[in-house]
């Protein structure tokens, strides 16, 4: 059934009474809402020993038309206070990541204990620095095709920005209405990545609806966003400054390039030959970078191939093979070698019970038709909000709080970037650029920002790469956790 618009029930004659206009009211949000939803608890997961030591729900709620597209969540409780801690809904990157990357690799309780583990057989524990610590978390499949959300027919898979930000704030109200018990935790919308693109749209749009009257209620106090993708042009343009800083460019290579295409190193005049070779030059120092770290190796293409050989070849010579391979050239992708053939296992699949309707479809941990690229044709999703900030600078207006931080070994969003669309914000700088520190070690760089009812604090993770998360795992509960309670960093 479709939602009635506000013009359809403002022209109604069907009420002449209070009592009657109250049922209306009613009526509207159950037809509003009305949505195709499960959910069951996880009391145990295979390769965990026993029972899990804290609480976690799967489940689906459907969004879009004639929910057509049937969003899978994790939803983790506060390892602390769940009736009083904040609850935060958690968005990965791409677009086209499952969200179990982040569960695993990055801020969920759980990870894979790799010295106990083969692709055949997967041991899991305890990730001491998960943010449900301090906070409770939903963790989304987004969009439809991500991880084990999809969609019930083919076009339900063609989406945009737009459309997932829609997606999303619709799953959100659906969430807290089958869990009313949450709905006066504080809320806080998190992403990282290409997520950073869709999350403040997602609390611009939680913001209006509160302030029209729209239920539930959402106590909306503000947004988490981790390397974010915000203004695709300018990360990239600011590739090229970040590689000088990080002295992977000559001063001499920088300033011709600089001089030569005018800051401007993405639409380029093809009659431009100086800078066309000044970015040859360029590519031919970073492109054997590892983009999401610069520190650490890139992945030989051979892992790869390994990967796809591990669906053919026979399990009995399977274990010693591959962990020989993969220990000899590690790269950081072998540590995902271990998360699709444990996805997809039927005992996995039915403990997180994923629907019948998945059971010919195989999880993946980036779905590449949705993933853009802006030198490619979109297969399924466009990039349709090229530069977000004007949400931002809509936000700057709202009672909200913002905790924007950075891995700096990062080249995909370099932090650079992500300081440019700040200052664009016009903020009052409170706390100037300072140190931050855990056990007595900088462990990062902080600068603290406001405008009245708006305040945003933006801190670097020192050494960390993309997910920073996933590679400074201490740090950044620390970061969270103190960010929270209104702590100084």
């Amino acid at each position: 059934m479709k939602p009635l618009t506000r013009s359809q029930l403002q022209s109604s004659n069907l009420c002449q009474n209070v009592g009657c206009r109250i049922l209306l009211v009613l009526i509207i949000i159950v037809v509003s809402l009305d949505f195709t939803k499960s959910r069951a608890l996880v009391k145990s997961l295979p390769g965990f020993n026993g029972d899990l030591p804290f609480t976690l729900e799967t489940g689906y709620i459907g969004v879009g038309e004639y929910n057509a597209v049937q969003l899978f969540y994790y939803f983790v409780e506060s390892e602390a206070n769940p009736k009083s801690d904040p609850l935060m809904i958690w968005l990965t990157g791409g677009p086209g990541s499952s969200v179990l990357s982040a569960i695993i690799y990055e801020i969920g309780p759980f990870t894979f204990n790799y010295k106990n583990s083969t692709m055949e057989k997967q041991t899991l524990e305890i990730n001491p620095y998960s943010w449900t610590k301090a906070a409770n978390i939903i963790f989304l499949d987004q969009p439809a095709g991500a991880g084990f959300s999809y969609a019930k027919t083919p076009d339900a898979y063609i989406t945009n920005d737009t459309f997932a930000t829609m997606h999303a704030y619709q799953f959100i109200r659906k969430w807290f209405v089958d869990h009313p018990t949450f709905q006066n935790n504080q809320f806080y919308v998190g992403a990282d990545s290409y997520a950073g693109i869709i999350a403040p749209m997602i609390v611009h749009e939680i913001y209006n609806a509160n302030e029209v009257g729209e239920m539930p209620h959402i106590n909306i106090k503000g947004y988490v966003l981790g390397n974010p993708g915000t203004d695709t042009l300018g990360e990239i343009n600011s590739r090229v400054q970040y590689a000088h800083h990080m002295a992977l460019l000559s001063d001499a290579l920088y300033k011709r390039t600089k001089k030569d295409c005018h800051g401007e190193y993405l639409n380029i005049d093809p009659n431009n030959t100086p800078c066309i070779n000044d970015l040859q030059d360029f590519h031919k120092c970073i492109d054997n970078i590892s983009t999401a770290h610069i520190l650490e190796p890139i992945c030989d293409p051979s892992i790869y191939d390994l990967f796809r050989s591990f669906k053919s070849i026979e399990k009995a010579s399977l274990n010693f093979w591959s962990l020989h391979q993969v220990q000899k050239s590690w790269c950081r992708d072998c540590n995902y070698l271990l998360i699709e053939p444990w996805a997809n296992s039927k005992e996995v699949r039915e403990a997180l019970h994923i629907r019948k309707e998945f059971d010919d479809i195989e999880w993946v941990l980036w779905n590449v038709s949705l993933i853009f690229f802006i030198d490619q044709k979109p297969i399924s999703y466009t990039h349709n909000v090229m530069n977000n900030i004007a949400y931002h600078q809509r936000l700057v207006h709202k009672k909200c709080r913002a905790l924007v931080y950075s891995g700096d070994h990062d080249t995909t969003v370099p932090y650079l970037s992500t300081l440019n669309w700040i200052k664009s914000l016009n903020l009052s700088i409170i706390d100037g650029w300072r140190p931050w520190f855990v056990e007595e070690q900088i462990v990062g760089y902080t600068v603290k920002y406001s405008n009245h009812r708006y305040n945003l604090v933006f801190s670097t993770i020192k050494g960390a790469g993309h997910t920073a998360p996933e590679y400074k795992p201490k740090e950044s509960l620390n970061m969270f956790t103190k960010w929270l309670s209104n702590e100084v960093l």
